[in-house]
């Protein structure tokens, strides 16, 4: 029998490097702010998903107003956000049932496709933790800065081959992902990955999707705009 099906959105970041008035997941793309199409996304590919949406404290009121003023149907449990992102997804876990599947995604990343969702969902009956990620594609260069600022070559290498950019959604057994957040925060923990892996959880691989973009400069949202119609 599968398991009941949760998605933990972590939208609860200022964006400070955006340089906005306001924080990026409420930015408008296509005419509708960025975390709601990261949500419409997620109800396309699973219309029966259980969705709890960390915010920033100050904005709560305010989401739920412009959900019922644009009639943005989605079922949502609203969390305030904590003072970190592992904090933020703490928080959430706590209405999430043990025996589920639960996923968590960056509500700035709107541009991955439905059928993607599902296939990961699909994979992640399978195992404890899945993760999705993409091979680089860059020359990778170790640097070391000096006192002065100026970027220097610190005589190592990196294997390309073997590095790989993680993405989300993340997907867990969620009594794993619970187990695994009640130890204490480090801030070597920037992902739900690192904190499933430093409790000991087996992490398994699967392929990304390359427009899966991670909003969080006004670049990136450029470029947003232009894949958008691609990811339909």
């Amino acid at each position: 029998m599968a398991r009941k099906r949760y998605l933990i959105v972590t939208a609860g970041g200022t964006g400070t490097r955006m340089g906005a008035g306001i924080p990026k997941q409420f930015l408008e793309l296509d005419g509708k702010p960025i975390l709601r199409l990261t949500l419409e996304r997620f109800l396309e590919a699973t219309p029966d998903i259980q969705i709890i949406t960390t915010l920033p404290e100050s904005h709560v009121v305010s989401w739920r107003q412009y959900c019922l003023q644009e009639g943005f149907r989605c079922r949502q449990r609203l969390v305030k956000g904590g003072f970190t992102r592992f904090h933020s997804v703490k928080n959430a876990l706590e209405y999430v049932p043990d025996g589920a599947l639960v996923a968590v995604h960056d509500g700035v990343r709107p541009l991955l496709s439905a059928a993607f969702i599902r296939r990961l969902w699909q994979e992640a009956e399978l195992v404890p933790a899945l993760i999705p990620v993409r091979p680089s594609v860059e020359t990778l260069k170790l640097l070391d800065r000096t006192e002065q600022g100026r970027l220097v070559s610190s005589g190592e290498s990196l294997d390309r081959s073997r590095v790989f950019g993680a993405q989300t959604p993340q997907i867990f057994h969620s009594e794993d992902l619970k187990a695994a957040y009640t130890q204490g925060f480090d801030t070597a923990f920037t992902d739900d990955a690192s904190v499933a892996e430093r409790y000991g959880i087996p992490l398994s691989f699967t392929e990304g999707e390359r427009y899966n973009l991670k909003i969080t400069t006004p670049e990136d949202l450029s470029l947003a705009r232009v894949l958008l119609p691609l990811t339909d």
